[in-house]
C-alpha cells in the first residue's frame, strides 16, 4: 500500500515538472490540473460578458484591459513576460475597477489559458471551458 501511495505521488510529481518544464505545455493545463477552477457558467454574468469581449477584441470598458499582467505575485504558472493580459470584469454598484478581473494568457482572441480572482489577485481559478 506504500509502495502505491509512494508510486502515485512520484507519477503526479513528474507530470507537474513536465509540465512546468515543457515550453509547449499550455500554462492552463498546468493550472488547471493542480489548482482550483471554475466553469464559465460559474462566473458571473459579467465574467461571461468580459471572456466574451476577450474573444472578439474588445471593445474595453477600461483602457487598462488588455495591459501586461506580471504575475508578480507568483499565482499563475511562470509563463514569459508579456503572457499574461488583465481585464475588468464590471462589479455591479462600484464606481472604480473593482476587485474582480480575468487574466488571460497566450492568444487573446482564443482565451483558452484564462483565470479568475475576484480579490483583486490574491486567488485565481481557472476557467475550464
Amino acid at each position: 500500500m506504500l509502495t502505491m501511495n509512494i508510486r502515485k505521488w512520484l507519477a503526479l510529481g513528474l507530470t507537474a515538472l513536465v509540465a512546468c518544464a515543457s515550453p509547449l505545455t499550455s500554462a492552463r493545463t498546468f493550472a488547471c490540473a493542480v489548482g482550483q477552477s471554475i466553469a464559465v457558467q460559474e462566473l458571473p454574468r459579467q465574467g461571461q460578458d468580459t471572456l466574451a469581449l476577450i474573444a472578439s477584441a474588445g471593445p474595453f470598458s477600461s483602457n487598462r484591459d488588455g495591459i501586461s499582467f506580471g504575475n508578480r505575485e507568483r499565482a499563475l504558472p511562470k509563463a514569459p513576460r508579456g503572457f499574461y493580459r488583465e481585464y475588468t470584469v464590471r462589479t455591479p454598484g462600484v464606481r472604480n475597477r473593482g476587485a474582480r478581473r480575468i487574466v488571460c494568457g497566450g492568444d487573446q482572441r482564443a482565451a483558452d489559458a484564462c483565470y479568475y480572482s475576484d480579490d483583486h489577485y490574491q486567488s485565481f481559478k481557472c476557467i475550464q471551458r
